[in-house]
């Protein structure tokens, strides 16, 4: 059944990246005591959104410090643990100074939990442990304030491995209409070693390591979560099952800080929706001073010796995001995936200390508006294809890349520089896009192909770099191009075009503005300039081979007679330097101060470097 909704998850991810998408159903909502609430997508069954009880057939607890009342003979009380051996609903109120709940029933019993303003602390252990059930759902009563906490250590009571506050082996379900806080001074703050659903509540957690975490998934369908960590703060990993360990959001309000990932997934990940802010290993200006992995990772896992993954939304199978509200700081990739991603529509506002989005494979774009205002690279993939949105980008290196190799979390080399991958292309089809880069702006290690839409480039100012570069075939059959950048290593769009492009040299400071104009007088094109440029390439539908154009930039005035349907060079020498770091120092050229190069791997941060 687990490989099957892992199925399920993939399927929805393929069916994303080659056909238009229908949204799932769901009814999510904050219900009144008693209510049922649904999402018809197969992720979650009716028990896990029913947050309802009768609290006249529950077995009551009371909890009185270091004493506990209970009439059940299904409940036992030892040493300050609280033993449930039986099926059935359970509500819970009052405190437990130094204890723990454990639920040890039969493999096949469903159990649930009704926490009703209810605070159990336990010094050396786990404050609710689930040994031994089919399934557990803990439910915080409507307007009730409940916390479960651990002093900082853990003590051995069987042969697991118990490191959380909440605890379980079994599927674990939280849902309610009250606030449920963890503070977990040591070890994780949520764990279920299978299936880990939140459907419902609000949840604080503070957590030396993840926030929440499951074995073979974590499922959330709505609730607002406020996580603070050190590791993770959604983290799903399943290291003896690949088609396992992913995560699904389908709603929800998350505020994440996390020394590690925001949210990490060992298989594939998918987002409908939510509202997430999220900082990553201290956000982007923790990027100088942050050791990263120096190897394309596998997996989403990592061993202690390894270095600690800061990524915002991390995935090692595909990422599909369909909507939602996204603000990420984050040391490392804001949004990454070891496979591809999609993302096909919601707002982002990103400030990276590495890529604003990396992808292994594909990166598809289909809508949104995502604003890139800092990274090292602003968009990367093997693959990178944009149908619709308004992006906006900053990088210090390259704007877009279509690397022709695997992520190294920036470190590195991407291979020969100078030669064509037939696998790496960017496609350009729709979308208003804006690229400010200290690398190139646009930059394929194969082919670049636009066919519509906006593109604005303002490239670096020195040579090295160019607005355009591209190893392979470079076409343009529609849509509307404006790329600055030095003469140097300039590029035009290649003999196969089919819409006219001109490459002119011409000189012009930050703030010009560059018009062009048809013989008439018609003003076809006017953009200005956010930096210093000696070239500027110009596409739109309007240039027609033999016709005349004028285009006054920088003070300067210059007729054009397109002889032929592309002006100018349509070569160059591509595959330039890589740009500025983030913290202004060069990865492969000579850096600020006149010193050698670094040749040491973190002075590789995702940028081609030049063959020795």
């Amino acid at each position: 059944m687990k490989r099957a909704i892992a199925a399920i998850v993939l399927s929805m991810a393929i069916l994303l990246t080659g056909c238009s998408q229908t949204t799932a159903s769901s009814e999510i909502s904050e219900p009144s005591s008693g209510a049922t609430l649904s999402v018809d997508d197969g992720m979650f069954t009716s028990r896990d959104m029913e947050i309802g009880y009768d609290e006249s057939t529950c077995v009551h607890i009371e909890l009185n410090g270091d004493a506990v009342s209970c009439n059940s003979d299904a409940v036992t009380v030892s040493d300050g643990t609280v033993t449930i051996a039986d099926e059935g609903t359970y509500l819970l109120t009052g405190t437990l100074n130094d204890g723990m709940i454990l639920v040890d029933a039969e493999d096949s019993d469903d159990v649930q939990l009704v926490l009703d303003n209810v605070s159990i602390a336990n010094e050396d252990g786990a404050a609710l442990y689930v040994r031994s059930a089919d399934k557990v759902v803990v439910t915080t009563a409507a307007d009730s304030e409940n916390t479960l906490s651990n002093g900082g250590s853990y003590t051995a009571i069987d042969d697991n491995n118990i490191d959380a506050v909440v605890f379980a082996k079994s599927d674990l379900t939280l849902n309610g209409a009250g606030t449920l806080n963890i503070q977990a001074a040591a070890g994780h703050g949520i764990v279920s070693k299978d299936d880990l659903a939140l459907t419902s509540g609000t949840y604080r957690i503070t957590a030396a390591s993840h926030g929440l975490s499951g074995k073979d998934s974590v499922r959330i369908a709505s609730g607002t979560y406020t996580i603070t960590c050190g590791k993770d703060g959604i983290h799903a990993e399943n290291t003896d099952d690949a088609s396992l360990g992913f995560v699904y959001i389908a709603d929800g309000t998350f505020s994440i800080v996390a020394d590690g990932d925001g949210i990490s997934s060992g298989a594939d990940q998918q987002i409908l929706n939510g509202t997430f802010s999220i900082t990553a290993g201290g956000g982007s200006g923790e990027a100088a001073t942050a050791s990263f992995p120096t190897e394309a990772e596998p997996s989403a896992s990592s061993s202690e010796e390894d270095a600690t993954s800061t990524k915002g939304i991390k995935a090692s199978g595909n990422l599909t995001i369909q909507s939602g509200t996204f603000t990420i700081d984050s040391a490392d990739d804001a949004i990454h995936s070891n496979s591809d991603i999609v993302l096909s529509s919601g707002t982002y506002q990103i400030t990276t200390g590495d890529d604003g989005v990396h992808a292994d494979g594909a990166v598809q774009i289909t809508g949104g508006t995502l604003a890139i205002a800092q990274s090292y690279e602003g968009i990367e993939g093997l693959t990178v294809e944009i149908s619709g949105g308004e992006i906006s980008i900053v990088s210090s290196d390259d704007g877009l890349n279509a690397a022709g190799g695997t992520d190294g979390s920036g470190t590195g080399f991407r291979g020969d520089s100078f030669s064509a991958n037939a696998d790496a292309w960017i496609t350009l089809s729709g979308g208003v896009i804006s690229i400010d880069a200290e690398g190139d702006g646009i930059d394929s290690n194969g082919s670049l192909t636009v066919s519509g839409g906006e593109i604005y480039v303002y490239g670096p100012e020195r040579s090295g770099n160019g607005a355009l570069d591209y190893n392979g075939e470079a076409s343009i059959t529609g849509g509307l191009v404006v790329a600055f950048g030095p003469s140097g290593m300039a590029q035009n769009f290649g003999t196969s075009s089919t819409q006219g492009a001109m490459l002119v040299s011409i000189s012009g400071s930050a703030g010009d503005t560059v018009t062009l104009a048809a013989s008439d007088g018609t003003e076809l094109v006017s953009c200005q300039s956010q930096k210093a440029y000696s070239s500027v390439v110009i596409s739109c539908p309007e240039l027609v081979q033999g016709e005349t154009y004028t285009l006054n930039a920088g003070g300067t005035s210059t007729q054009i007679t397109m002889d032929s349907l592309i002006y100018g060079e349509t070569g160059g020498f591509g595959g330039g330097r890589g740009g500025m770091m983030p913290d202004g120092t060069s990865p492969n050229g000579t850096p600020p101060d006149g010193t050698a190069p670094n040749t040491a791997p973190d002075a590789m941060r995702g940028g081609q470097r030049q063959p020795a």
